[in-house]
């Protein structure tokens, strides 16, 4: 599953409020690796998803099952007292974009850009460092960054980082060459 999600008003504000409570209690680093584990399992688990995005679940039932999976990760209490919070006010189907807007909110914080890297087959060591020294000069600030694999690049990568996109994916080249030949 892409993490296309993008925080709703509403999940920004439930992701501003949890990242000033964090900031007071000194969680920071701990909340935010208890949310991007709950977002990776959400990207695994199909059940999770339909739990937190299902009108056909109540809001108690959600809550309950958020701080059940939050137990059983071992979550931090600040977390597993957020997402219970959540899930009881009826916002759950907000959640996985608070979780993108609190990520975002901790990079800005810990003054890095997060950045997301898309090619056709996993990258080593060597080239994901060789991205991230590329990404840091061309951003000017130390990247964090998050890869995918997605085979219908074909080849190439493609590196998002905040709003802009850097395309050099043999599928956006090919598709400029097709679209220059029936122009001609």
């Amino acid at each position: 599953m892409a993490d296309e999600t993008k925080a709703t008003d509403a999940g920004q504000r439930y992701a501003q409020s949890l990242f000033e409570l964090t900031i007071e209690s000194n969680q920071l680093a701990k909340v935010e690796a208890d949310l991007k584990s709950l977002r990776a399992m959400a990207a695994e688990s199909a059940d999770l998803r339909r739990l937190i995005e299902s009108p056909a679940f109540s809001a108690e039932d959600k809550a309950k099952g958020l701080t059940a999976v939050a137990a059983k990760a071992k979550f931090q209490l600040l977390t597993a007292k957020f997402l219970g919070l959540v899930a009881s006010n009826g916002r759950a189907g907000d959640l996985l974009g608070a979780i993108s807007a609190f990520v975002e909110l901790s990079a800005v914080h810990r003054g890095v850009v997060t950045a997301e890297v898309i090619t056709a087959k996993a990258l080593t060591a060597a080239q994901l460092k060789g991205v991230s020294a590329a990404v840091a000069t061309a951003v000017g600030k130390t990247p964090e960054l998050s890869t995918r694999v997605d085979p219908s690049i074909l080849g190439g990568i493609k590196v998002r980082v905040g709003s802009r996109l850097f395309d050099a994916s043999l599928r956006s080249k090919l598709d400029s060459l097709k679209f220059a030949l029936k122009r001609a």
